[in-house]
């Protein structure tokens, strides 16, 4: 019954919609690698070693994440206010637990009122996906079928794609996979594991740091914090299934990029961290012990300016001074002299009290 519903090929022309979607993507990724492996061979590199092509890869990963720094701007300062949310969020939650309706109506209005969207941090994910799921097509392309590969440039220079396809970097084809395994494990199951490990090690270091250093401690409570926590856990043993069917070139370049995120998000947290966690209180320290005010420079950054001090020119300051001099040259005292004499003068306006005999006259 189901399969009279939906067409034999519907899955087929699904699938041909998605590659003619995903052609502009396959030409810049094939472009950019021929690119640089044509600019690294120009520079005396082997064409045809692994190292040159794992190079290239590694070049087209710092490519595509330099150009998604200002969206992971966006996703950090996004995460960061939905941390300083977490107060009334949780003021919410208490008042309004027990009718879920109304709790996420007025979280939604908090969220307008804050100019907060949640899912900003998960727009630079999605737009990484798919230069990911063409980089992996590509090169998947050429390990299966090096003749018929995806990418105009590789489609136009044949050669290069069997050079990509050949390519062996520590005895290990870049275009291989840890399965199936048909001669045993050997160099490709060596590399894979390897790369598989390092990638794992990265991503646990990066969430560690992240909810250790750059979270408040109310954010490391209640039922969100435990999802993060199993998360933690969770990704790490996602990569160690998925990696065994991934392509060695992909895991270069899942590893670039798991360490350009760590390191961006180092420098970010070093430099910039959230409001009321451990890594901002460790800032402020480093600031002050600098000579300079964290709190200043919290505000310049937020654009707020620091409320300037009264000046010569400020007319609040120059009345009280006009004041205070026209008292002290009525009184002939110097300015040291001044609070005596104002207080002599206040003291001559309280009534004189009359003696008892007086008041009876």
């Amino acid at each position: 019954m189901f399969s009279m519903l939906i067409p034999m090929d519907f899955w087929g022309d699904i699938g041909n919609a998605f590659n003619s979607a995903m052609t502009p993507l396959y030409w810049a990724v094939s472009g950019i690698l021929v690119g640089f492996h044509s600019l690294l061979t120009f520079f005396g590199m082997n064409p045809a070693w692994g190292g040159t092509w794992a190079l290239s890869i590694v070049l087209l990963t710092v490519v595509i994440r330099t150009l998604l720094i200002p969206l992971f701007v966006r996703q950090i300062n996004s995460s960061r206010n939905m941390q300083l949310l977490a107060p009334k969020q949780k003021a919410l939650q208490e008042k309004w637990g027990h009718d879920r309706e109304r709790l996420g109506q007025e979280t939604m209005k908090l969220y307008k009122e804050e100019g907060v969207n949640p899912m900003a941090s998960c727009l630079p994910l999605l737009l990484q996906m798919p230069i990911f799921l063409s980089l992996f097509y590509v090169l998947n392309s050429v390990s299966r079928t090096p003749d018929q590969p995806l990418g105009y440039f590789f489609q136009s220079n044949p050669e290069l794609a069997q050079s990509l396809h050949n390519a062996t970097i520590f005895g290990a084809q870049l275009s291989a996979t840890f399965l199936p395994m048909q001669s045993g494990f050997g160099p490709t199951q060596w590399v894979t594991a390897t790369l598989v490990v390092l990638m794992t090690i990265v991503l646990f270091i990066t969430q560690l740091q992240l909810m250790r250093k750059n979270m408040p401690p109310e954010a490391l409570t209640g039922p969100m914090a435990q999802q993060q926590k199993m998360m933690l856990y969770l990704f790490p043993f996602m990569y160690l299934f998925m990696g065994v069917n991934i392509p060695i070139g992909v895991l270069v370049y899942w590893l670039t990029t798991n360490l350009w995120t760590m390191g961006q998000q180092y420098i970010l947290i070093h430099n910039n961290p959230a409001p009321g966690t451990p890594a901002y209180v460790d800032w402020e320290e480093r600031m002050r012990a600098k000579g300079k005010d964290p709190d200043e420079i919290a505000a310049r950054r937020r654009g707020a300016k620091k409320k300037p001090a009264a000046g010569p020119s400020d007319p609040t300051r120059v009345a009280r001074q006009g004041a205070s001099s026209g008292a002290d040259a009525a009184s002939g005292a110097s300015p040291e002299e001044a609070p005596k004499v104002q207080r002599q003068v206040i003291s001559r306006q309280q009534p004189r009290k009359d003696t008892r005999a007086q008041r009876k006259k």
